[in-house]
């Protein structure tokens, strides 16, 4: 006599062999929070990316830009940032766009420890901040230009 199994409402089941995985929404382990969190402290050190202060690392979160709001598809690196406690509290599930928008100052600091960030964190905060995007890849936002020769070349005060 063989045996039916009967499967109950809501059961779990498991996914086909064809499953596609989408890493842009695939939930974030705390291995994957803690390797982003190494790889910004090397990156800039332990600098807050709204006010710009440095802060002990131990005390530094991580902040999603845009807030997560249960959804995993913002837990992307190119989402997250360093931020104190007071400004990640501050900005608690706030849209960035009205943070950046209370302190034009935060914009201009997102854009310099955070661009890493999507292209269009990156867009939204350079109007607020002010300063042109390059686009592509190679963003140099502060700094010297190395395709720019400075207007100040000939100046009888440089050093």
């Amino acid at each position: 006599m063989q045996r039916k199994s009967k499967r109950r409402r809501g059961a779990a089941t498991k996914r086909p062999s064809h499953h596609v995985t989408h890493h842009t929404s695939v939930p974030t382990g705390r291995a994957a929070y803690a390797e982003t969190r190494r790889w910004l402290l090397a990156r800039h050190g332990p600098v807050c990316a709204y006010c710009g202060l440095k802060k002990p690392a131990l005390t530094l979160t991580l902040d999603h830009v845009t807030p997560r709001r249960g959804q995993t598809a913002y837990d992307r690196r190119d989402n997250l940032v360093l931020a104190c406690k007071r400004c990640n509290s501050a900005k608690a599930d706030k849209p960035f766009l009205a943070y950046l928008l209370a302190q034009k100052s935060r914009a201009l600091n997102l854009l310099k420890y955070g661009e890493h960030l999507s292209d269009g964190i990156i867009e939204m905060a350079s109007h607020v901040a002010g300063v042109s995007v390059p686009k592509g890849p190679r963003r140099v936002f502060f700094g010297p230009d190395p395709d720019d020769e400075s207007p100040y070349a000939d100046s009888p005060y440089k050093e």
